[in-house]
């Protein structure tokens, strides 16, 4: 997570050096910044550690309820009303991951807790991104994400004073993580600012079956067909959310 974010400040600042919006960045909203790169960065961390520990398929399934925790959290961040069908949304996608997690109270695997906590972080990150796209850039907000996840990390990796250097064969990958990352975050957050939710995240879910496929492929996972079903169910959550919110405007 340091590396990425030392890589994700070299982006930021020569991409806006170059375009000229490093003049977009203000210090009107720290505290934040603070709270939603907090947010993310522990995701993130749950994240990395749930990809070592369970199925791949299994980790993308649970990652796609954050949307969920997005809609029950918004009314204490956003102050946006919790509908009834956001509500029965809420509870279709719960009943999705008891499928993919096979939740078993006496051996709750720590991969699974991981990345269902995750999905809540990335859930409070994206919360507190839509309260500062009210006030700030895209430039704005990455810079602070590159520049306090690379804090937390100095600090997270170097609190024992031992700092591991990359290797010849450990460089180039960070420099892919670090680079997909950072355009990760940019391109969804441009395609949410030009195109309707509901055109964006159906591309979104489709990582799930093209991870199963990769996890199978290079690393002999097997596909679990409860994955899909559940992962099913959350999609249909999310969409069924996302069509009525989309209706709604239409009406309005």
């Amino acid at each position: 997570m340091f590396y990425r974010s030392l890589i994700g400040i070299v982006l930021v600042l020569t991409v806006g050096t170059v375009t000229g919006s490093l003049r977009q960045v203000t210090t009107r909203s720290p505290h934040i910044h603070f709270i939603r790169n907090l947010s993310h960065f522990a995701g993130q961390n749950l994240w990395f550690f749930a990809i070592t520990v369970i199925p791949l398929a299994q980790v993308f399934a649970l990652e796609f309820t954050s949307p969920l925790w997005v809609t029950l959290l918004a009314p204490l961040v956003l102050q946006e009303r919790l509908t009834r069908t956001r509500a029965m949304a809420a509870v279709l996608g719960f009943i999705g991951i008891l499928i993919v997690a096979h939740p078993d109270p006496s051996n709750l695997s720590p991969g699974v807790i991981a990345a269902a906590l995750a999905a809540v972080g990335f859930a409070g990150s994206a919360l507190f991104t839509k309260l500062l796209t009210r006030t700030e850039t895209i430039t704005c907000i990455l810079f602070w994400l590159t520049i306090m996840q690379a804090v937390f990390g100095l600090i997270c990796a170097g609190y024992d004073g031992d700092i591991a250097l990359p290797s010849a064969t450990t460089a180039p990958w960070l420099l892919l993580i670090g680079c997909a990352g950072l355009i990760a975050h940019f391109c969804l957050t441009k395609a949410l600012s030009v195109a309707p939710a509901v055109v964006v995240i159906p591309f979104d879910f489709a990582r799930l079956p093209v991870i199963a496929i990769i996890g199978m492929a290079v690393y002999n996972e097997p596909l679990d067909m409860a994955v899909f079903l559940g992962a099913g169910l959350i999609f249909a959550a999310n969409y069924s959310n996302i069509l009525a919110e989309s209706r709604k405007r239409v009406v309005t």
